[in-house]
């Protein structure tokens, strides 16, 4: 199949940030290897309210506003005029569902192939009656997404036997980095130490991204609490970014008021993890609610750290168990303690590690992988396979 345009559209507003911002510069990339001209790729977010995304090339002008959830009879005017005006004949969304209201009018307008990337899980798994009626559901959705792309196997499987989407319609490409911006120092590094006034002598325990309840910062405070206060582990610091307008606050109550006080610090979100993780000694990610494969834990690991994560779907993916660092019971901060000790006790066993966890990202974990990958399976539902 000739591709003759390109829609790459988002379920969320422009400059969301967070995991988002290095996925839209890999869609890009992929879409230029689809196509041989920039001028056939076009992006489209719910709201362009913050102004054009950041991470597309200045010069790209391709980009408008459009909502998929939208059925309105405005909102389906516009993307069919879009469509047929652009001849876009393949749209490629972002956690996009089996069933749009604007599928069929895609359709209608030219579209011949629609692919879904999905950052999370459908839901939760199903079986026997139940997974039959969602499996049906799946079949009366007519113009429903040709291919399902999941960036980690317990996700897909969320699709196939969760939503009950066949196992010929997904895919599984894991997250990549760019292991130049993201890598370790080759001296001792203190500019995290530096930019949050942290004593140079303690070893930096690090946690990036959202501070809704499933995230489970809560355990990482406890478990900070723990190993601060009752195992007298005084040379490490807890530093935790991504929050924003105070949503630190909901977690004073674990430490405000003792000692650990001074060995937590929540840094908000920021712009310059790269250089901040050359600072640190080890990753933390405590989810107690489902979670996926996530960007920062790549980050981190393509930074050489070791990584302790909580034992959940796509999360326990992004480590070999003992090797690259360490799985531990959801919820569990004694856990999450024991397992950090183990880290912090034993430099010979951190530094392999270490080693690991870079090495690991290095051969199956690379932007350039992540594009190559996404491309292929493109390439492949295309041509009809």
């Amino acid at each position: 199949m000739k591709v003759t345009g390109m829609l790459i559209f988002f379920h969320c507003r422009a400059n969301t940030g967070y995991a988002i911002a290095p996925l839209e510069k890999v869609f890009f990339e992929v879409a230029k290897r689809i196509l041989p001209r920039q001028s056939q790729i076009h992006f489209a977010y719910t709201s362009l309210d913050k102004e054009r995304p950041a991470t597309l090339p200045a010069d790209f002008k391709n980009v408008i506003q459009f909502d998929p959830r939208d059925g309105s009879i405005e909102n389906r005017n516009f993307i069919e005029s879009y469509i047929k005006q652009h001849e876009i004949n393949v749209a490629f969304g972002f956690d996009q569902p089996v069933n749009q209201p604007v599928y069929k009018t895609m359709r209608h307008s030219g579209v011949e192939k629609i692919i879904s990337y999905w950052g999370a899980p459908m839901g939760d798994l199903n079986r026997g009656l139940k997974l039959w009626l969602k499996k049906i559901g799946v079949r009366l959705h007519a113009n429903k997404p040709d291919h399902f792309i999941f960036e980690s196997q317990s996700m897909a499987e969320t699709a196939i036997n969760g939503r009950g989407i066949n196992k010929r319609d997904v895919s599984t490409v894991y997250l990549g980095v760019d292991t130049r911006k993201y890598a370790p120092s080759v001296t001792k590094d203190f500019y995290a130490h530096e930019l949050f006034q942290i004593h140079k002598d303690r070893k930096i325990l690090f946690y990036s991204g959202h501070m809704e309840e499933r995230k489970g910062v809560h355990i990482i405070i406890k478990a900070a609490v723990e190993l601060l206060l009752h195992r007298q582990q005084k040379d490490i610091h807890f530093l935790l970014l991504g929050n924003k307008e105070g949503e630190e606050k909901k977690f004073d109550a674990l430490y405000l008021g003792t000692e650990a006080e001074k060995y937590i610090t929540f840094g908000g979100y920021r712009n310059d993890i790269p250089q901040i993780l050359r600072s640190c000694y080890a990753g933390v990610i405590a989810s107690t609610g489902w979670d996926s494969f996530t960007m920062s834990s790549v980050e981190m690991a393509a930074s050489a750290l070791p990584l302790v994560v909580s034992n959940l779907q796509g999360l326990a993916e992004t480590i070999v168990d003992g090797k690259t660092g360490y799985l531990f019971r959801p919820g569990d901060h004694l856990d999450l303690c024991d397992k950090l000790e183990s880290i912090l006790l034993d430099q010979a066993g951190r530094q392999s590690m270490s080693k690991a966890a870079r090495l690991r990202v290095e051969k199956y974990h690379t932007m350039e992988k992540q594009i190559e990958n996404i491309t292929a399976v493109i390439r492949q539902v295309l041509d009809g396979h």
